[in-house]
């Protein structure tokens, strides 16, 4: 009972938590409801298939986007090379591509009638079946087509990480003889781990939860199996089921990231005073840098895009189009009011669970943070249920005092449609939020008490100037993200509200994939504006600047 003793904030976390639990807990309940009997035969037949591929995707891909990510972040903060200050803001832009996208556009290309295959044939007379060539839609190519896009996640993260590091520590290690190398991989490398991993994280939900690309490539993942087993089937059921079993997968993800963090604390001491020199790189190294920085992102950005612009000049839209303007719109307001209450609650929660160290805090924040790895359908299905259940209580009372119902509440509004995005990425921003936290010692709120300021006082005074970084990138994040989300959006959008991905995504389902460049190409665009921002105020933030 000790454990339930909290003051008014650890409860008003709680509540908080519950509230975006409610989807997830819908989706847990419904599997105890009777089905179709459709389970056994899927336990039997088809689910062994969805574990290894899933599990072999967020192996590679972790492995994928830690690599990329970790290391050009590091070159770009700590070395000199040719076009690194190019690629300090351009390695972020593939976090403005959807996965799906990006799929379509490199199917389009090196298919067997796409114009690279079809140029090997016509230069060598080769006939299909006589040359090898890479299959496009395969395992691997989901992959690659991942590791491309999601490695911005730990980029972004990590290079925040980098560039908050103590200028003293850094320096230190040069005073003892540490090389460059030596200096990241004992020093570098294990105080920007909390970062890291999260980024790490957020990427392997991601991966989990994407249906897109799977689907396109032709992989037996559980997003595809959730898909068909509603969608197909027609049980629900199935599909709740198929669900609870990735909320496990997830829940081990979160755990295992837990415990990599929770014996290590690290704490750093602010030397603005003192600039960070960088490392010259010299010969092959300079040129190495420049390349291992150039290919993630022309394979997640620069070829996609020309591939979209190619597409769009062949038979898109107009651009400037009163509907492409209404949907532009659309698509960034919801982006905004779902990024700015996502790093508030985030902050509120992270804060609460800084201060009260209670373990109810911590299992509520962490069942917050799970619907990142749902795929959007399923959350909004978990939304509808209860959504539906509150405006009929709230017709029935209404009906009894006033002889009249309300309609749709909240059934088909704006505000189930935020709460879907929040569901969707609080994993983005509280984990993000709550590695920045993890930085600031105990004694800078030690002191803030000690000079008379509350709680409310000491996050916004001390807490939230301290981690602007961290919350700029967290709600960059959730911005973009919003932008691409598909599934929740399709289903809970109020009625003749459009944005560009229900545009994109109809065009595609009627095949004209063309056309549909248009809305995919003004996402990208839309979305460069805010990664450019967020860019130039982390770099501001970098140890030793004014």
């Amino acid at each position: 009972m000790k454990h339930l003793r909290m003051s008014v904030y650890g409860w008003i976390a709680v509540a908080i938590g519950l509230l975006l639990s409610v989807p997830v807990l819908s989706i847990v309940f419904s599997v105890f409801q009777e089905g179709q009997g459709n389970w056994p035969h899927l336990a039997s037949t088809v689910l062994p298939e969805y574990v290894f591929n899933s599990l072999y995707l967020a192996v590679t891909v972790g492995i994928g986007v830690t690599v990329i990510g970790v290391g050009s972040a590091w070159l770009v903060v700590m070395c000199q090379f040719p076009g690194r200050r190019l690629f300090e803001w351009a390695l972020i832009l593939p976090l403005a591509m959807p996965a799906y996208v990006v799929a379509y556009a490199y199917t389009d290309v090196f298919q067997v009638a796409g114009p690279i295959q079809s140029l090997l044939r016509d230069t060598t007379g080769l006939r299909f079946g006589d040359y090898w060539f890479p299959q496009i839609r395969s395992i691997g190519g989901a992959i690659s087509v991942f590791i491309m896009v999601l490695f911005p996640y730990v980029y972004l993260l990590a290079r925040a990480a980098f560039l908050e590091q103590s200028v003293a520590t850094l320096e230190a290690s040069r005073v003892l003889g540490q090389s460059p190398a030596g200096a990241f991989w004992k020093v570098g490398l294990p105080m920007a781990r909390p970062a890291i991993v999260v980024g790490v994280t957020l990427a392997l939900m991601e991966t989990l939860a994407d249906f897109g690309t799977v689907f396109h490539f032709g992989i037996q993942t559980f997003t595809t199996g959730i898909f068909r087993a509603w969608a197909s089937m027609g049980d629900k059921v199935a599909a709740a089921q198929l669900s609870s079993v990735l909320l496990a997968f997830v829940a081990v993800l979160l755990v295992l990231e837990r415990i990599s963090r929770q014996r290590a604390k690290y704490f750093e001491s602010r030397s603005r005073f003192t600039s960070l020199s960088t490392y010259q790189l010299s010969g092959f190294r300079r040129w190495g840098a420049t390349l291992f920085c150039a290919i993630p992102v022309t394979g997640g950005f620069i070829a996609p895009v020309l591939m979209l612009v190619y597409m769009h000049l062949t038979a898109g839209h107009d651009l400037t189009d009163s509907r492409y303007i209404a949907m532009v719109g659309n698509s960034v307001t919801l982006a905004a009011v779902a990024a700015v209450l996502a790093v508030l609650i985030s902050l509120c929660l992270a804060f609460i669970a800084r201060v009260e160290r209670s373990p109810v805090v911590w299992a509520v924040n962490k069942a917050a943070s799970m619907g990142y790895a749902i795929p959007g359908t399923m959350i909004a299905v978990g939304i509808l249920y209860p959504v539906a259940y509150f405006d009929r209580g709230i017709n029935h009372l209404s009906s009894q005092l006033f002889g009249q119902s309300l309609g749709l509440v909240l059934t088909g509004s704006f505000a189930a449609l935020i709460l879907a995005y929040l569901v969707r990425f609080m994993a983005v921003s509280l984990n993000t939020v709550t590695a920045s936290l993890s930085k600031v010692t105990p004694s800078m709120e030690a002191a803030a008490r000690t000079l008379g300021k509350g709680r409310f006082q000491t996050v916004k005074q001390v807490h939230a100037p301290l981690i602007s970084g961290g919350l700029l990138t967290a709600s960059l994040i959730v911005f973009v993200d919003v932008m691409k989300e598909l599934p929740a959006t399709l289903i809970l959008r109020p009625f003749n509200f459009d944005t560009l991905a229900i545009q994109a995504y109809n065009l595609a389902k009627d095949e004209r994939l063309t056309q549909a460049a248009t809305p995919s190409l003004v996402i990208v665009l839309v979305g460069l504006l805010p990664l450019f921002i967020l860019s130039r105020q982390i770099m501001r933030s970098r140890t030793g600047t004014r």
